[in-house]
């Protein structure tokens, strides 16, 4: 297998730059805090991109880029397989924090460690600008809250409520850079 990472640019990122990206994700168990404490619960669902996601996808990637960002992709004979985005404004009561709003690994090549790979770049990028903390709203599927443990990352000391409020079942995370 012949990987590359790169940065990718605001011109090449377009809808056909995902056409060999398969986002699929079966999911069957999710994490879910209830009472103050997090549980796993069944919560069984497919989750996957329609084409209007993929827009919305294109969009906030390119705003990421415009903004000053950190879009980092991972590719194998040409596709693209992977990307990671870090947005670029600081935010938190301590100014700490920067968002690591997207992570995904095409479902035909999860488990090669290319999410690690992105993390780990996009945890660089985020500390040579001014980071000291990654604020990550993490699907709760367990095998996602999985990756991220195993990265090192806990549950964020505080709560950005935009993302709280935009995907009430996610975990909010961080990661000390």
């Amino acid at each position: 297998m012949n990987l590359q990472y790169r940065e990718l640019k605001e011109n090449e990122i377009c809808r056909r730059l995902f056409q060999h990206f398969i986002r699929h994700q079966k999911v069957v168990k999710c994490w879910r805090k209830e009472k103050g404490k997090w549980i796993i619960k069944d919560a069984p669902f497919i989750d996957d991109w329609s084409e209007a996601d993929y827009q919305f996808l294109v969009t906030c990637l390119n705003h990421t880029i415009a903004a000053g960002g950190f879009v980092y992709g991972a590719f194998c004979g040409g596709a693209l397989k992977g990307f990671v985005s870090v947005e670029s404004t600081l935010f938190g009561s301590n100014r700490e924090y920067l968002d690591l709003t997207s992570l995904h690994v095409s479902e035909d090549m999860r488990g090669a460690g290319i999410g690690r790979t992105l993390f780990l770049a996009a945890a660089r990028w985020a500390k040579e600008h001014g980071g000291s903390k990654l604020y990550i709203s993490g699907h709760s599927a367990v095998e996602t809250q999985a990756f991220y443990r195993a990265m090192g990352c806990v549950e964020a000391q505080e709560y950005n409520q935009q993302h709280v409020e935009a995907e009430p079942f996610d975990c909010q995370l961080e990661y000390r850079l």
